[in-house]
């Protein structure tokens, strides 16, 4: 299975590299988060759907998961070390889980309804979705760039 989205996640890095932290974290009137919360949500998003709907652990800590996961907002400034770990994390990660895939390490999926209707049934359904979820943050990162 082909995993693209490291290519979308160092195109996401490209264009907000040489952003201050201070726009980053920036929530633009009319929206209720950052680019910072978006790539970290992005981060949350691809191991829940990935490993916890396959019954593995996470590779991410919970507080990270629980300050990013859908329905939760940027309530508090993150310090340039902890963007740096997500942005770590954003790199590291799809490369994992290829290599996880790869290995077969993915073996049960419980199924999950998204948001959206959509209803997940295997790890290739969750890392479909997930690239499809990144696409639409990928947007929200783009337009946000707009506004800063």
């Amino acid at each position: 299975m082909e995993y693209s989205t490291l290519f979308k996640n160092i195109t996401i890095l490209n264009n907000i590299e040489s952003i201050s932290l201070e726009k980053i974290t920036k929530i633009p009137n009319g929206f209720k988060n950052n680019i910072a919360w978006n790539i970290a949500h992005l981060v949350v998003t691809q191991q829940l759907l990935c490993y916890k709907l396959a019954g593995l652990p996470c590779l991410i800590s919970d507080e990270i998961i629980e300050k990013y996961q859908k329905g939760t907002a940027p309530l508090q400034p993150i310090s340039e070390e902890e963007f740096n770990t997500i942005k770590k994390l954003f790199l590291e990660l799809p490369k994992k889980l290829k290599e996880d895939y790869n290995n077969k390490l993915f073996q049960k999926y419980y199924p999950y309804e998204t948001s959206v209707n959509i209803t997940l049934n295997s790890i290739e359904d969750g890392i479909e979705f997930n690239t499809y979820h990144e696409g639409i943050h990928l947007g929200i990162i783009l337009q946000l760039l707009k506004f800063i």
